[in-house]
């Protein structure tokens, strides 16, 4: 077994390059009820890069807007500050990693999954009455910790994901008989290292141990639209796998099969323009 450690994964975070400056921002601002719009709207014009797959994805049918939109400060007058945060935040943080150097992890096949549990989560917290854009953030940064990995240890994931194959398991399951930690617990420390909110740390940390959430219904959210996404075999890898979806988070939000239908339809309608925008 080639084990890692907590430490050799926060020595490596520490490593990493910062965050946008903005981006630190903006994942400060969820709890901060004092939030200079105006300041930040500036500061993600002055990010060209960023700028521009944010009015990309603004102008997607992801939103469904009437008329086009041209400037930043456009894109929050039309859709709110809130979308436009959880747009910059998705883009912004998974930017900092490469995970193509780790053989046999499928990036597309990644990013495909995060935006459709991104846009199974958003549409559940609608039907759910949670809020949808904190959501839709969680959705995509869900399996953060599998970016880490892959793009900071790619010997030992090569590995995790060489005995994925040959056993035919969960790649969780396959991650902690390898390595003895797993996605979640990699990416709980991620997000601890660059202070993620509460709600959205738990989201990370727990979507797939969300019975034993207590603070918010975000990480049962999420863990059902991982669930609903594995389920449809979003990502385009040949060795998807369904997960089973703990009773629990499916209690607690309350949710049958009509609310579900909805849930899909509007995810295969939005799904490959998203992953178009997202992807930059």
């Amino acid at each position: 077994m080639t084990s890692l450690k907590p430490e050799q994964v926060l020595a490596c975070l520490q490593a990493l390059p910062a965050l946008p400056a903005v981006v630190a921002e903006l994942l400060a601002s969820f709890d901060n009820d004092e939030i200079d719009i105006a300041a930040l709207t500036r500061r993600i014009a002055c990010d060209q890069a960023l700028a521009a797959r944010l009015l990309r994805v603004a102008n997607s049918s992801f939103y469904g807007l009437q008329t086009r939109v041209s400037t930043i400060n456009e894109a929050l007058v039309v859709l709110g500050f809130r979308a436009v945060r959880s747009m910059v935040i998705a883009m912004g943080i998974s930017g900092v990693f490469r995970a193509e150097k780790c053989p046999g992890f499928e990036v597309q096949a990644y990013l495909r999954h995060c935006v459709g549990v991104g846009l199974a989560a958003r549409s559940l917290a609608q039907l759910t009455g949670h809020n949808p854009e904190l959501a839709f953030t969680g959705g995509i940064l869900h399996d953060i910790g599998k970016l880490v990995l892959a793009s900071n240890f790619s010997a030992q994931y090569t590995e995790v994901l060489a005995y994925r194959s040959k056993h035919d398991c969960f790649i969780i399951d396959a991650e902690r008989d390898v390595l003895g930690m797993d996605h979640a617990q990699v990416g709980a420390l991620l997000a601890e290292a660059w202070r993620f909110p509460p709600a959205l740390h738990e989201a990370v940390a727990e979507h797939h141990a969300p019975a034993g959430s207590a603070a918010t219904s975000l990480a049962a959210l999420i863990h059902l639209a991982d669930s609903l996404t594995h389920a449809l075999g979003l990502s385009g890898s040949d060795d998807e796998m369904v997960m089973p979806v703990d009773a629990t988070a499916w209690l607690r939000l309350g949710l049958d099969a009509d609310k579900l239908n909805k849930v899909f339809s509007q995810l295969l309608a939005d799904l490959d323009e998203t992953c178009l925008a997202l992807n930059g």
